[in-house]
């Protein structure tokens, strides 16, 4: 089923043009050339969650390890895991958080897209932390090719595993398990 909602994701994807790294390119807060992006540590940000409160990198101190799951309000996959990942991040494992990145959501005066992301995420019951994509993350997700994308950080940012391509919350659990266990 997995293989499936991933087939179906990079369809819609590429019927979409998505290729171009989660529409970094048409968005208002387009990053600047001088931002070098490291691929190995998420950049650091200041933004806004859904909520229009601010955050910041100082939150992936909180835990030993943070699960950035990147979505598109436009992706069946992404919304199709969503429960599932909204009944992960309230029964995670200790030094562990969840965190979302809407990646299609155009800086925080996109009302449109907010409420849809805040509607699926209500829906869903998936109440976990869901960030507006600041400058810095925008450079980053010129890199991401598809969504669901997740990625795993450290308290300072940086990658402590392989990507994980596609809905799979029991691949982002195993890899939360053994990073924790090593």
């Amino acid at each position: 089923m997995n293989k499936l909602l991933l087939a179906a994701g990079v369809g819609v994807m590429m019927g979409a043009g998505f290729f171009t790294g989660c529409g970094a390119n048409a968005v208002e807060q387009s990053a600047p050339q001088e931002i070098k992006m490291d691929k190995q540590k998420f950049p650091a940000f200041e933004t806004q969650n859904l909520q229009g409160a601010t955050v910041t990198n100082e939150i992936f101190k909180q835990k030993k390890i943070t699960v950035i799951n990147i979505w598109g309000t436009f992706c069946p996959p992404c919304v199709g895991e969503m429960p599932e990942l909204g009944e992960w991040a309230r029964n995670m494992p200790e030094g562990a958080q969840l965190v979302g990145l809407v990646c299609d959501i155009r800086g925080a005066n996109d009302s449109r897209t907010i409420e849809v992301a805040q509607k699926i995420t209500q829906k869903a019951n998936a109440d976990f932390i869901n960030l507006v994509p600041s400058k810095e993350m925008m450079a980053y997700l010129q890199n991401v090719e598809a969504v669901p994308t997740t990625i795993f950080v450290d308290a300072e940012g940086n990658m402590v595993a392989e990507p994980v391509v596609g809905a799979d919350v029991d691949s982002y659990k195993r890899t939360v398990a053994r990073y924790l266990h090593e």
